[in-house]
């Protein structure tokens, strides 16, 4: 059983090397992103899912633009081909229907939410900022709308107090890749068949923007402690501190120590190894960090290399 592979950062990873394990199943072609220039020196960089397909002697096939090329990308497929079907990982660029309906039982899609919840491009982070207790995998069965084909099985994820993005991210990669492995066989054979997502209960995982990483401090402490959360590690929910960017990488809803009426965004209270900024709701322990320019640190060895005060103010002074 042939398959075509579309994947290119971490995510696709765990997939892509359980499907080279399972048996009677080859990966006959790897479809990745262009290599791009990364690190101080600017070189070329093959992506995590190139790596792992050079390394098991699979083809690899690198559009810079499917739509654009999309007769000579088609031709490239059929002479590797012909597949049974394709398997989309996270792969960067959004095909064609005649690229999805190139193999023979046409094309699926690891994606991680439990559907209709959370369609589009960012569903771990929307999860976490909206305060979801579970998420999960959905194999879903490719078609011309944004995550709206039906869906061959789901499993269910609980969203843990303290998931960053990074953690629930690698959580999922995994649990994709295992339930993707252990129904693989049944999907081609025509085993497990696909239902019609139902039309309550979708919602939208709208790419993250930059400023929503700014934090509003006159939002709830539980409010900004899961945006910290869904933008760790990347892009990093941040504020300025007399006028410098502070990154915040975590951080914990606290009843503050202090009470009286002070605003959002001042710090209420400080002591070696803590501090608490005032929120819309309650406050906020911030335990770890990064000033621009320097490493991330603990709140402990930050307080000591940084001159922090009492009602200090917290905001989006210098934001552009």
């Amino acid at each position: 059983m042939k398959i075509i592979f579309f994947g290119t950062p971490d995510f696709s990873i765990p997939t892509l090397k359980a499907l080279i394990d399972v048996p009677g199943v080859e990966v006959a072609c790897v479809v990745t992103q262009p290599d791009r220039p990364q690190g101080r020196g600017n070189h070329l960089q093959h992506s995590p899912i190139k790596k792992i397909a050079l390394s098991h002697h699979i083809p690899v096939v690198q559009p810079e633009n499917i739509r654009k090329s999309e007769s000579k990308f088609i031709d490239t497929l059929k002479e590797l081909g012909p597949f049974e079907i394709g398997v989309v990982v996270a792969f960067g660029q959004i095909l064609p229907e005649s690229v999805l309906n190139l193999p023979n039982h046409g094309s699926l899609n690891v994606h991680a939410s439990v559907l209709p919840r959370w369609r589009g491009a960012a569903p771990i982070q929307r999860a976490i900022m909206a305060g979801d207790k579970t998420t999960g995998i959905s194999l879903m069965k490719m078609e011309a709308g944004l995550d709206t084909g039906p869906v061959y099985c789901t499993e269910r994820v609980t969203i843990e107090e303290f998931d960053t993005f990074e953690t629930l991210h690698d959580r999922l990669s995994h649990v994709g890749a295992k339930l993707l492995a252990k129904n693989i066989r049944a999907i081609i054979d025509g085993k497990l068949l696909p239902e019609i997502q139902p039309q309550e209960g979708v919602t939208y995982a709208h790419k993250i923007e930059t400023d929503e990483a700014l934090i509003d401090w006159r939002k709830s402490a539980s409010e900004i402690s899961r945006i910290i959360r869904a933008m760790n590690p990347f892009p990093g929910a941040f504020t300025f501190i007399q006028s410098k960017r502070l990154k915040i990488f975590e951080a914990q809803p606290v009843t503050p120590l202090r009470k009286g009426e002070f605003a959002a965004g001042e710090i209420i209270s400080i002591d070696a190894v803590r501090l608490e900024v005032k929120c819309g709701e309650e406050a906020l322990a911030l335990l770890q960090v990064q000033m621009e320019g320097k490493r991330k640190m603990s709140i402990s060895d930050f307080l000591r290399g940084f001159p922090v005060r009492l009602s200090d103010k917290l905001g989006t002074e210098g934001a552009h």
